[in-house]
């Protein structure tokens, strides 16, 4: 017999060889029918798999992260076996689940149109409606690309032989006449899958790859019931309105030109205006908080980042200038500005008197997306943070790391994203040793502190294996934009090796030469994405303190144009961004004009008010308000950019 403790704590005995499948089962029908996969002592299962020993198993379900998961991986191998049945040459790459449901990648002669995605869902229903099995087997590698010589798939192939290097078997799911490479786990049968749509195709190189062949990915969603598709697809609709690429490019706040290139956005006045407001604003209270700015070159040759290990861990991501081949004449574009900020401790000798050192740069960075990973502001090639690295002693590392993580949270408070984001503790994989620097014993003991420290602040957060940064573990905040895909906004990494490799020491007060800890970290993180993701947000309408233009003034004729020019001229003193709109056009069109452009004030003067010396005012979502004293309309804007307040 085996001991199974469930989540709930309750402990059963079971027969030896059991599945989990009839350990659901036996818990009771309904639990058996929501039920998707399991975690058996942590780890993701296939509910069929069989328990050997005691265990604790937790039953997931669609309402589970890893639950959710599972069930859009088996959509994915659905629409991948009705695209194999409507065209058989179909050569498949991958299809995994992502946050906002899955897609697959095809290669295929036939672009994929609207009315093909159509058919494809008609089969898919075909295929729920046979309720097929995913079974489960295994193959030696050899064996394994047979199979896949046989359905001649070389891009499994491919997965297959970097799999080989490790020694494993290689499993297979087959559903019906469908098999796929894949590691699991999958619903028992293709008819759980309740309430599907396809999205759209889009282009997307083979492995991310710009080199690589361009193949077809069909994005798509499931859910086991239809009326959660339709709240949805109903989200997808308002998500569109919101995207900040639509939204972004209607308001005239940034351009992108093809024969410039992806990820190369142009900053148009408004949006350059909006990450100027940020960029002075986060400057001006890092000062506060004790940072010093640097200012450091875009550019280095290729020896700084030997020393930092970059350019063994991370060159592929890197923008290389020169001849490569020839790495002593090779230059690159810094994708980050750590390297460079050391060189500022390392003018002189330092003590522990010098220490915390805190620098801080507006920096800006360049790395090598993948084309199928860029979106508007979010994923740039080119882009701007707020960086910035502490070097401290150990027994500082705590009240330090603190320190930047309540910064952050500040800023998110100011700028209403607190409630959006949630925290991630990235910690290595020491499976994949080749990623990271630095021992087992080295991470473990650091990453054992960082978590006392995270403990300690209080906040809660996700562990996630494999995330880390190659030098050491950070804290990652993290956040969604309109469309469920997650990114990091922020992050805080304890850096307890790179310090060594530049030679950064201090003298403790023992007289004797020691490393510091280096803490790195953004406290808004990338400028360009906190735009994108406040565009959609405020779904355009943007705080008054934020916005690129607070006032625009109406004349309701050339009569009172004299009028609404001294008007400008008071707010403009008072360091207000307002305009005057003295086109010979209806005041109703230039009104609807500025409610379009999300205007926060606007200013109606005519005959009345310039008699009076007066205004009549228009609150963007309020309509009129009623005519106000020029000194009552300073005080009330005043105070609403003085307050940073999310409301007008």
């Amino acid at each position: 017999m085996v001991k199974i403790t469930l989540k709930d704590g309750t402990v059963k005995e079971f027969k030896k060889g059991i599945s989990a499948d009839e350990i659901v089962k036996s818990l009771g029908a309904k639990l058996y029918k929501a039920a998707c996969a399991c975690l058996i002592n942590g780890e993701l299962k296939d509910l069929r798999t069989n328990i050997e020993d005691d265990c604790t198993l937790e039953i997931l379900t669609f309402d589970d992260k890893l639950g959710e998961s599972t069930y859009q991986h088996t959509a994915a191998h659905i629409m991948a076996q009705a695209v194999k049945r409507l065209y058989p040459g179909a050569k498949m790459a991958i299809g995994p689940s992502i946050d906002s449901g899955f897609y697959y990648d095809f290669d295929l002669d036939t672009t994929f149109t609207v009315e093909d995605l159509a058919k494809i869902e008609k089969e898919m229903k075909k295929i729920i409606k046979e309720n097929l099995p995913l079974e489960c087997f295994v193959l030696p590698v050899k064996q394994a690309i047979e199979l896949m010589q046989e359905q001649e798939q070389p891009y499994k192939i491919e997965l297959i032989k970097e799999h080989s290097e490790k020694g494993e078997d290689i499993s297979f799911y087959s559903q019906g006449e469908y098999t796929d490479l894949c590691a699991g786990p999958h619903l028992r049968t293709t008819g759980a899958v309740k309430a599907y749509k396809l999205l759209s195709c889009t282009g997307a190189y083979w492995r991310g790859d710009s080199k690589g062949k361009m193949l077809q990915r069909i994005y798509g969603v499931a859910f086991p019931k239809a009326s959660m598709l339709s709240e949805h697809l109903q989200k997808l609709e308002e998500a569109k309105k919101r995207d900040h690429n639509k939204i972004g490019r209607e308001l005239e706040f940034f351009t992108t030109v093809d024969y410039i290139g992806q990820g190369l956005p142009i900053m148009l006045p408004k949006g350059t205006k909006v990450l100027q407001i940020l960029q002075r604003f986060v400057e001006d209270e890092e000062e506060k908080r004790g940072y010093m700015l640097t200012k450091t070159p875009l550019i280095a040759k290729s020896d700084l980042y030997k020393i930092s290990e970059h350019w063994y861990h991370y060159r592929d991501n890197m923008f290389i200038i020169g001849d490569s081949e020839k790495e002593e004449e090779a230059f690159a574009l810094r994708p980050m500005t750590c390297p460079f900020q050391f060189q500022t401790y390392l003018v002189k000798g330092r003590s522990y008197r010098d220490l915390p050192m805190r620098l801080n740069e507006t920096s800006t960075l360049f790395r090598k997306e993948a084309s199928g990973e860029m979106h508007g502001l979010i994923r740039l090639r080119q882009f701007t943070i707020s960086e910035g690295h502490i070097a401290c002693m150990p027994s500082q590392l705590e009240e330090e790391f603190a320190g930047c993580v309540n910064l952050a949270k500040y800023f998110l408070d100011i700028l209403g994203l607190s409630e959006d984001v949630t925290y991630r503790f990235s910690k290595w994989d020491e499976n994949d040793k080749e990623k990271y620097i630095g021992d087992k014993d080295q991470w473990e003991a650091v990453q054992s502190e960082m978590r006392n420290i995270l403990d300690n602040i209080g906040i809660k957060y996700e562990e996630a294996d494999g995330e880390a940064a190659f030098y050491g573990p950070k804290l990652d905040i993290q956040i969604k934009n309109v469309y469920g895909k997650e990114d990091t906004l922020v992050t805080v990494q304890v850096d307890f090796q790179l310090a060594e490799r530049f030679g950064m020491m201090y003298t403790d007060k023992d007289g004797k030469k020691k490393y510091p800890y280096v803490i790195h970290r953004t406290s808004i993180g990338c400028y360009e994405r906190t735009l994108a993701l406040l565009l959609e947000k405020y779904a355009g309408a943007l705080p008054v303190w934020l916005s690129p233009e607070q006032v625009r003034i109406l004349p309701i004729s050339e009569k009172y144009k004299d009028y609404a020019e001294d008007v400008e001229k008071q707010l403009k003193a008072l360091g207000i961004r307002v305009t005057l709109d003295d086109r010979n056009e209806k005041t109703g069109y230039k009104i609807r004009e500025a409610q379009k452009e999300k205007i926060p004030f606007m200013l109606i003067v005519g005959e009345q008010e310039q008699n009076e010396n007066n205004l009549s005012v228009r609150i963007r979502g309020k309509g009129d308000i009623g005519k106000l004293s020029r000194l009552e309309f300073i005080d009330m804007i005043s105070k609403n950019i003085a307050e940073k307040s999310k409301e007008v």
